[in-house]
């Protein structure tokens, strides 16, 4: 309250001034008001913002207060609490694996507060492993290839000399070092990375290629091989594409062996998508077992086989810009190339 005898001593002039200073305190109240509306607007906008860049982060990450309390996180960080328990405060930065992925988990302080991300390194892990695993393969296929290719020599001069009741015998060899020599040039290739070179052919041209691949390849059982490739003109690696289309075959051969029944049938067949070309093999052999690995390099469920046919085939097949698809019932992949 003003005190009315303090108002009324005042002249005009000064009731005057003092109403005109009262009107101008009174209009910078409304503006620091106004301010620090804005101030705390401003303040809220950044805070949601941090908290938005906080949840994108395609890492976990855990905020915690002085108490070790947490306060911030976002839901990456939700989907593997469990690393917390595994990660020892006395290390800054420490590689967990759990549940079958690798982390990397990475400790800061700012201020009183404790910052903690996890990184999902299994990826990377995985290439560093294929490196090796590659630069091994490719090492020991060299070292490989010219005994092979001596022995191989040395069995078919044997196959021309030998007591007929023995060629089976020998020929059994040649087919093992066959597959030998094409396990060496799949690693070798796939080490070194496919470089296609397409050109135009007939389709149906696979079917010779695909027959003579099969009466090196060995196998027990009485399959039945089913050919339905039209004279249609593609344009692929064609050498590429032959393999693989033999490593789709084998592979249902593969299947058809580890198959309870005696017999088999394995189909190669040809169809027409909007954008794809797309060579279909079917075979009524064992299933897949496990999707997750079929693709991957030196990975295998089966018997018989090192795991890289398959990821070789996909390698091909996408450095042509196509794709591979499996469907079930009956059993069949798509090898699909753009037209």
């Amino acid at each position: 309250m003003i005190d009315e005898t303090l108002l009324n001593s005042l002249s005009a002039k000064e009731k005057e001034l003092f109403k005109q200073g009262l009107e101008d305190l009174i209009n910078q109240t409304y503006v620091i008001e106004e301010e620090y509306k804005k101030l705390g607007d401003s303040y809220n906008a950044l805070q949601e913002m941090i908290l938005q860049i906080i949840e994108v982060q395609p890492n976990a990450l855990w905020v915690f207060d002085q108490n070790g309390t947490l306060f911030l996180q976002n839901s990456e960080a939700k989907n593997v609490e469990h690393l917390l328990e595994k990660f020892s405060d006395l290390h800054v930065s420490e590689e967990i694996e759990s549940e079958g992925k690798n982390y990397l988990i990475k400790s800061v302080r700012q201020g009183d507060k404790k910052i903690i991300t996890a990184t999902d390194i299994t990826e990377g892990k995985r290439q560093e492993r294929l490196v090796s695993m590659g630069q091994v393969a490719a090492h020991l296929s060299h070292e490989i290839r010219n005994p092979i290719g001596s022995v191989s020599l040395l069995a078919s001069t044997l196959l021309k000399k030998v007591d007929p009741s023995v060629k089976p015998l020998v020929s059994e060899i040649k087919k093992a070092i066959w597959r030998v020599e094409r396990i060496i040039k799949a690693t070798l290739l796939f080490t070194k990375g496919v470089q296609i070179n397409p050109s135009a052919f007939y389709l149906d041209r696979l079917v010779k290629e695909c027959e003579q691949a099969i009466s090196h390849y060995s196998y027990t059982k009485e399959v039945a091989f089913h050919y339905a490739l039209e004279h249609i003109e593609v344009k692929a690696d064609f050498e590429l594409l032959n393999l693989v289309v033999q490593n789709f075959i084998f592979n249902a051969i593969d299947a058809i062996e580890e198959n309870d029944q005696e017999n088999g049938n394995v189909v190669l067949s040809f169809m027409q998508e909007e954008a794809f070309n797309v060579l279909v093999v079917q075979d009524d052999g064992k299933a897949v077992e496990n999707k997750n690995i079929l693709f991957e390099p030196f990975k295998t469920t089966k018997t018989k086989g090192n795991g890289l046919g398959l990821a070789l085939s996909l390698q091909i097949v996408q450095a042509h810009g196509g794709k591979i698809e499996l469907l079930e019932e009956p059993k069949r992949f798509l090898i699909k190339l753009p037209k």
